[in-house]
């Protein structure tokens, strides 16, 4: 059992609790080799929004009572958690050598909750503002059982996601059009994107009589001089495959008749090549 501080359980309790754990974690990891490879997608949500992230082993757990477990879901108990940091892998400033959070996980068919203490974790968490000794979970499962495939992968999106180049989160789609060339059967396509920084991505959908359409992707002003498709796994290709819609909206056609249905088939070879957004189950 552990005492958690006055001054500490009354920021936990200003702060709302936003993890959970399967019992799996529990379980002693098995040779990397045998590990499957984790979802890039459920771990760029988890990068993305994470200011900072731990690498870290928990040292003790304590189950909250109620009265200090405010909205707790039937079936559900609250830990507060203590982990001993590992390595500070994304973070704007120091944190202390311990950490302490809170999670709501499963209870058991006993009604037991799981135990976390000495397995390693990796921690996608915003600071407590004062505090800097307490963090406080992204999500649910924002708390992941430690591996060496997570751990390189979230090392990986973060150097992505901080890198200079690193393309903007894409928003939508603000306007598309399909051009026909002078020859039939020839033309091009451009998709405009908007971006939540307002810096321009577009797609550029070319065809030509004697081979099938080929897309490229513009980070910049400058259209029609884009790069290819980008790799799957690759912090574009989960800008776009994440966030663009199935089906090209009418809404944002300005292209009628022939030209606004090839614009249409041209985006949906777009969203074929870039494939689905895995997320490991996640919606």
């Amino acid at each position: 059992m552990v005492h958690v501080p006055k001054t500490a359980l009354a920021v936990l309790l200003a702060v709302m609790p936003a993890s959970a754990l399967s019992g799996q974690q529990r379980l002693p990891i098995p040779p990397e080799s045998a590990l499957p490879t984790p979802p890039y997608a459920d771990y760029a949500d988890l990068v993305v929004a994470a200011p900072v992230i731990i690498d870290g082993t928990v040292r003790s757990e304590l189950r909250l009572k109620p009265i200090d477990a405010p909205g707790l879901q039937p079936g559900e108990a609250r830990l507060y958690i203590e982990a001993d940091v590992i390595a500070l892998i994304r973070g704007p400033g120091a944190v202390a050598t311990r950490v302490g959070y809170t999670i709501d996980v499963p209870l058991n068919a006993q009604g037991r909750p799981p135990r976390y203490r000495k397995s390693r974790v990796l921690l996608f968490a915003r600071g407590v503002a004062g505090n800097i000794g307490q963090v406080q979970l992204v999500r649910r499962d924002a708390q992941r059982g430690w591996t060496p495939g997570g751990e390189a992968l979230t090392r990986r999106i973060v150097r992505e996601t901080l890198a200079p180049d690193a393309p903007p989160t894409v928003t939508g789609i603000g306007s598309a059009f399909h051009t026909p060339g002078t020859i039939p059967g020839e033309g091009a396509t451009q998709i405009f994107l908007s971006t939540a920084d307002g810096r321009p991505i577009s797609l550029g959908i070319v065809r030509r009589s004697d081979q099938p359409p080929h897309w490229s992707v513009a980070l910049g002003e400058v259209v029609g001089e884009g790069n290819p498709p980008p790799p799957r796994d690759t912090l574009l290709w989960y800008r776009l495959a994440c966030t663009l819609p199935p089906a090209l909206p009418d809404t944002v056609l300005t292209s009628t008749g022939p030209d606004a249905e090839i614009a249409r088939q041209d985006y949906a070879l777009v969203v074929q090549t870039l494939g689905t957004c895995d997320r490991g189950g996640r919606p």
